[in-house]
């Protein structure tokens, strides 16, 4: 099995994604085992002084006035993490939780934590063992950083709560544990606080929505050339001398994946036959323009992932020189904001994709295509209702777009009065992604459905073999009306697992 090993200078993306989606082991390196040695002498050091220290000899947010004696200072770790472990509503999935819990390993191996090496191992144990504590979807603000879920995962590593064996069986934690030969641990000064103050969440699903974008934005590629060749439209609005007069990168990209699609198709070029037409409509001839500025928002999104993974974010942290100080990096607004730019983009990439849909089943605009794609109009009624699901799921894509980050509710007696709702915007983009997904797949199956229903012309190889692929999965294509829901959910999974673009892919080579 594939190991990760986490050092001091932060994780990559694709570490991320291999412990959590692909159960890939953790393993500290020596150097980040000596740098948490090393900040913990920093943190014992204070502990013992009078001097009260934030987060290592005195309470937390707005009791943070009040110094704790030492005797009650494992008490004080204890009760952080009790009292803050206050999620409700569904558990969230098995791989935001791994990401959080691996991302929050990330920070601790930094040396800038105070956390001792025993900690950190136990967290690494954890993970190599299954054990995913259970984290609920309502508890963070996003400031500090996401609190309540990451508590829920210290609550684990203490032996209490609840946590998904590796059999994805719920049961108290202290027997996962046990039957692992774990041992819960013990916190000490500052560890509790560690374990808490942290964009994890929100930056592990962050990680996962760019990777899934990733497959999505190349699909609508494909799926919008398909849709063009469909409508009978021309791919010269695809040239690249056109697209380098505007020299976004994204808008490039993207026009170069649909022309090399459409390469040696026998349906592009006949707007000017039966019933000329200057210009194909906007949904088509601008797709580029659509799908290129959605990739552009992923860049900037990536960029302020990797820095994200290369940081050390917790409250207070230990610099180089032995200086513990307070700060304000655990606010998750540059995560926050990027995630909600994803939104957007991903809701407008669903609403041109809808508009090609609803214009193959029309037709009045689509240039000799059978209404809704039917096999008898009138008896049958083709892709109607398709269309209509295809609607539902953009509308709510729609209402995903509005701004999480732009909220804010004033916590913690007024301590912590501007919070980012970053976890929030996270968890809606979670949502918009796999609606997106499913809208790309209902194009999909018009599309190839229209292509089938020009009789003497030829579709591109690419085309060809993407219907091929399709009928293969499951997806049945024209003829009389049929139970469509599970044609449907097959459309679904042949985007969803990669199938589109392999299959795309072997005739172009690796689309960009």
């Amino acid at each position: 099995m594939h190991t990760v090993v986490v050092g001091t200078s932060g994780v990559s993306a694709s570490d991320v994604l291999a412990v959590a989606r692909g159960g890939a082991r953790v393993q500290l390196s020596e150097e980040a085992v000596a740098a948490l040695a090393a900040a913990r002498e920093i943190v014992d050091a204070l502990a013992a002084k009078p001097d009260p220290v934030y987060g290592v000899s005195t309470g937390f947010g707005a009791l943070a006035t009040r110094h704790i004696s030492p005797e009650l200072r494992a008490r004080l770790q204890r009760n952080i993490v009790r009292s803050h472990a206050a999620g409700m509503g569904p558990a969230v999935e098995r791989e935001v939780v791994r990401a959080l819990m691996f991302l929050r390993l990330k920070t601790v191996c930094s040396g800038r934590t105070g956390v001792r090496p025993e900690v950190a191992q136990t967290m690494a144990d954890l993970l190599n063992a299954g054990i995913t504590p259970v984290v609920h979807e309502y508890g963070s603000l996003g400031c500090s950083g996401d609190l309540a879920p990451l508590s829920h995962c210290a609550l684990a590593l203490m032996g209490e709560g609840d946590a998904e064996g590796p059999d994805g069986v719920v049961r108290p934690a202290a027997e996962l544990l046990a039957a692992h030969g774990i041992q819960p641990v013990e916190l000490r000064e500052k560890e509790g606080l560690a374990l808490l103050n942290g964009t994890d969440g929100m930056l592990g699903m962050l990680v996962m929505a760019l990777a899934d974008l990733d497959t999505l934005y190349r699909s609508a590629d494909v799926t919008a050339a398909l849709s063009l060749e469909a409508l009978l439209g021309t791919d010269r609005v695809l040239a690249p001398e056109l697209h380098a007069i505007r020299p976004h990168p994204g808008q490039a990209a993207s026009a170069a994946n649909m022309l090399a699609v459409l390469k040696g198709s026998g349906l592009t070029g006949h707007h000017q036959d039966d019933a000329p037409r200057v210009q194909d409509a906007y949904s088509v001839r601008c797709a580029p323009q659509v799908a290129g500025a959605g990739r552009d928002t992923m860049a900037h999104a990536r960029l302020v992932a990797d820095r994200e993974l290369a940081s050390a974010v917790d409250n207070p942290v230990v610099l180089p020189d032995g200086r513990v100080e307070s700060n304000g990096n655990f606010h998750g607004a540059p995560v926050a904001y990027v995630l909600d730019f994803l939104a957007i983009a991903a809701a407008d990439l669903g609403s041109i994709a809808e508009r090609r849909t609803d214009r193959l089943l029309d037709k009045n605009r689509s240039h000799g295509l059978p209404p809704f794609l039917a096999d008898d109009p009138g008896v049958d009624s083709g892709l109607m209702i398709a269309q209509y699901t295809q609607a539902a799921l953009v509308s709510e894509l729609k209402r995903l777009a509005v701004p999480a980050s732009a909220d804010s509710i004033p916590s913690s007696a007024m301590q912590e009065d501007h919070v980012s709702m970053g976890w929030s915007a996270a968890r809606k983009l979670r949502t918009a992604v796999d609606n997106l997904t499913r809208v790309i797949a209902i194009e999909l199956y018009a599309a190839t459905r229209a292509v089938e229903l020009r009789e003497g012309l030829t579709p591109a190889p690419a085309t060809r073999a993407v219907i091929d692929a399709v009928r293969e999965a499951g997806v049945q294509g024209p003829g009389p009306d049929r139970f469509l829901a599970p044609d449907l959910a097959a459309a679904d999974a042949f985007v969803r697992d990669g199938r589109l673009l392999a299959a795309v892919e072997k005739v172009t080579g690796p689309l960009q």
